[in-house]
């Protein structure tokens, strides 16, 4: 006589099992065809250091002309914006068969811990990294408050 079992099949769910996977139930709906193409919008990434009388900003916008590039520095705020073109097409024989492009305003902005001299800071923008060197202001500095 042959065992009979019951199938459940939420069992690996309820155990969390890493094996379990979506597409293996559901082979029509699966995302990752439409997923494995897609690209994000632009980002500004920034690596940011101190020194002892200035921040080092670095920040990376490739594809950018340095006209459509601008920093404002207000105080301890320092904003970066751009405008970013991309195109991008894809073509065989004459027949187009993919044409993607991107226009818009990429914007980052962030605050510091000292106030930033702004008629000394200097920006420098060349093979898609910006680098800005932001003085620090002379005379602020940060006062601890002795709590009563």
């Amino acid at each position: 006589m042959a065992n009979i079992t019951r199938f459940n099949p939420f069992s690996r769910i309820a155990r969390a099992d890493p094996l379990f996977s979506m597409d293996e139930w559901f082979p029509e709906f699966s995302l990752r065809p439409v997923l494995r193409n897609f690209e994000s919008e632009p980002q500004i990434r920034l690596d940011l250091a101190e020194q002892d009388k200035a921040y080092i900003v670095k920040a990376e916008i490739p594809g950018v002309s340095k006209e459509d590039i601008h920093v404002q520095v207000e105080g301890k705020r320092v904003s970066i914006s751009a405008e970013v073109k991309q195109e991008k097409e894809t073509k065989e024989g004459t027949k187009l068969l993919s044409s993607e492009r991107y226009f818009g305003k990429v914007y980052r902005s962030f605050s510091l811990e000292q106030e930033v001299d702004a008629g000394a800071a200097k920006a420098k923008y060349a093979d898609g990294m910006l680098e800005l060197t932001l003085p620090k202001k002379a005379g602020a500095k940060t006062q601890e408050l002795a709590i009563s």
